[in-house]
Parts: structure tokens; sequence; C-alpha cells
């Protein structure tokens, strides 16, 4: 066992970090009006996530083989694995597809759907999107298949209402900039919705989040992350954690759910996914960056993790 002080030390707020980092991408909004009975069948988006946002009146979700949640005015859900749905004034009614119930379409980000019929009206905020990090998905993959926010506190209410009315006001205007507000508020309002679980639910102590709290592994993860151009090595980490190699190799896999090695490459690899994406940089700086000797060495990795080579990018 090494005693020294590690050059990652535990941070104070490790979530904290993840959160701060996270970014959503491919957002799409839809703003409903409903009244009378209706229920609207929401489509299986394979990679998304959706989130219904009540903000008059009340609804029931149901998602396949669980019973019916009753969602009441500023009840904020969150669906994080694509899975088909349904939002309906009574979990009796027959669902009809959402794309067959005269959604319209306001601009690339906002559409408008509404439905007349004597009886309490409803009206809900629904969005699309998804982490297209590493982090993100790491994250996503630990969640249950409902978050569920009720009973915010009005304080939280007036925020919530007001960032809808901006969501809202620049999906239909699309003015300069208007994409990364858009981008910037949901980030806020799922993270809202995931750091709820975070402090409530036990599972958020195991698997990869609660890698990242653990008083060893967290270590290992915080200096890949950190430094992912370094040389790191299942030794060179053990000994940053204070572990035996041995040790903290079964309990990185134990935590995490993969291999050090692997974990690093994926890590490495995402990193240079977003930089492909948003800078388009030239592969050998990236290799560079990111820890690889050659161009070669670094456009191998990547195919072998991505599927596709850096320039279908």
């Amino acid at each position: 066992m090494d005693n020294r002080s590690p050059a990652f030390p535990q941070a104070n707020d490790p979530l904290g970090e993840i959160l701060h980092q996270l970014r959503l991408d491919g957002s799409l909004y839809c703003r409903s009006e409903l009244s009378g009975a209706w229920s609207l069948a929401m489509p299986v988006l394979p990679g998304k996530m959706m989130f219904h946002i009540i903000t008059a009146g009340h609804c029931w979700l149901q998602l396949d083989g669980e019973p019916p949640i009753r969602l009441s005015e500023g009840a904020l859900v969150l669906i994080p694995h694509g899975h088909g749905h349904i939002i309906s004034s009574d979990p009796q009614l027959p669902a009809v597809p959402l794309f067959e119930a005269g959604v319209r379409q306001i601009s690339e980000r906002y559409e408008v759907l509404e439905i007349a019929g004597a009886g309490e009206k409803t009206e809900l905020t629904c969005g699309v999107m998804c982490f297209d990090q590493f982090a993100g998905k790491q994250l996503v993959q630990q969640l249950p298949s409902v978050l569920l926010l009720e009973q915010l506190d009005a304080s939280r209410e007036r925020w919530l209402s007001s960032t809808l009315d901006f969501i809202a006001a620049e999906a239909r205007q699309l003015k300069p900039g208007g994409e990364t507000i858009i981008t910037h508020l949901a980030d806020i309002l799922v993270i809202q919705l995931i750091r709820h679980w975070m402090e409530q639910s036990p599972d958020a102590s195991t698997g990869w989040v609660g890698a990242l709290q653990d008083k060893h592994i967290g270590i290992a993860l915080r200096a890949i992350h950190h430094q992912p151009e370094k040389n790191w090595t299942l030794d060179s980490l053990a000994r940053e954690c204070g572990m035996s190699r041995s040790g903290f190799s079964a309990h990185f896999r134990q935590m995490v759910g993969n291999s050090v090695k692997n974990y690093l490459t994926q890590w490495r690899m995402n990193l240079a996914y977003q930089r492909l994406k948003h800078r388009h940089e030239p592969l050998i700086t990236l290799a560079e960056d990111l820890g690889y000797a050659s161009e070669a060495a670094f456009s191998r990795a990547f195919k072998r993790v991505m599927g596709v080579s850096p320039g279908k990018v």
C-alpha cells in the first residue's frame, strides 16, 4: 500500500464536476394544449431521452409493463432510455401515435400540438434530447426507466415556468445564438432531475456514479478525466490511488464495469470525437493531445472504439 498523497485527490464535489461537463445534443421541443379525452403514444427513440413538464392540469404516464403514474401540475419527468410510452387524460383510452395527432412544426426545434375537447385542459412541454458524450452516456446507463420530480416549491415553480417560456420564445424566433440558449436551458432542466436522483436514490452510490465518489477509484477517474494525454498504466493509476496493482484492477472493474485500459481508451476516443465534430482539428494534433505516438496509432484506436475512421466524423 502506497501512503503518499495522490496528485489527484478526491474532489469535494465529484458529481458536480461531471454535471458541469454534461452537454445535451439534438434538442426538440413540443408545446401541447390538450383538453377532453386524449391519449398519445410516444415513439421508441433509441439513444434519446424524452422529458415532459406538466404546466397546467394533470395527465397519466404509462410505460409497457408498468402501472400508470399520475402526473400533476408542476411535475417534471424524464424517460432516459428512449422507451416508448403513453401520455393520456385516462390510461384506459386507446392511444394515437404522436405523429398522427396533428403536431404542427413551427421551426426546426419547436412544435405545437392542440387537441380541443370538452373537459379539463392540460398543458405540457415535451423535449427530446441526448448526451452526445461518454460521461453523459455512462450516467444515462445507470438511470432508472423513469425519473420524476414533483411537488416543487414556489420559487422553483416560478423558475421552471420562466425557463419554459424562454425556451418557447427562442425556439419560435431562432435568433442568432438561440439554439445555444435552448441547449443550455435544456441542460439545466435535465440536470435538475438527475441531481434530484443522485440526492435521493441509493443506486447513485453504485456503478460509475458510485465510482466517482469512491475514495480510491474516484481518484483514478479524476486523473483520467483531467489528464487523458498522460501515459497512464495500471501501475501508475494504482499508485495514484494508493492501492496495489491487483487490488486496484479488481476494484475498478467491479465498480466501473470495465477494465482500466478500455475505459481510458474510450474516454480518449470520445474526447477526440467531440473535438472532430465541433472543431475539425488535424489528426496529428489530436493524437499528440491524447497520448498517442503517431497519427496512425490514434486512427486505429479511434476506428476500433467508434466504429468509423476519424475522417468520417
